[in-house]
């Protein structure tokens, strides 16, 4: 057997197992837009109410600074991802005086309650998750026009 044959036996060998490995790798998942409508309370007094978008799969920071603070007023990381029909989340928030963790699953248009202090309302946590252009998202989008309120197109 010469080298060119050689090589040419090689190669083919190679692009086979390229193409059997690509084959039997899954196909990448798509991330999903996500909107999230946050409400945090410290003490029952309204902290934060930031409305974002993100996706699956990717981390999702949002925080509020006033000018010339030497900290943000609270810092809040959301990560979620699919699981079938349901998100699984991670949420991280922190306050100057207090911060909490949860993880947690959530339906498309379902809303929960999380209390995230020592002791309950300490700090808590009021979280809608919605598919992006979803009929359930057009909705609300069009209940919050239709209010009077004006719309705010920023996450803080």
């Amino acid at each position: 057997m010469n080298s060119i044959s050689l090589v040419r036996n090689v190669v083919a060998g190679l692009a086979m197992l390229v193409g059997v490995t690509a084959m039997a790798a899954p196909a990448p998942v798509r991330a999903e837009p996500l909107y999230f409508a946050v409400e945090v309370r410290r003490d029952g007094r309204l902290v934060a109410q930031p409305k974002l978008l993100g996706e699956t799969g990717r981390t999702l920071r949002a925080e509020r600074r006033r000018p010339g603070a030497p900290g943000p007023d609270y810092r809040l990381v959301l990560t979620p991802r699919a699981e079938g029909q349901s998100f699984l989340l991670q949420l991280d928030l922190q306050l100057p005086e207090a911060k909490g963790h949860s993880e947690l699953a959530l339906l498309h248009g379902q809303e929960r309650k999380l209390q995230l202090g020592r002791v309950p309302g300490e700090l808590e946590v009021s979280l809608l998750l919605m598919r992006v252009d979803s009929p359930e998202f057009r909705a609300l989008m069009q209940l919050t026009e239709g209010s009077g309120k004006a719309v705010s197109t920023s996450s803080i």
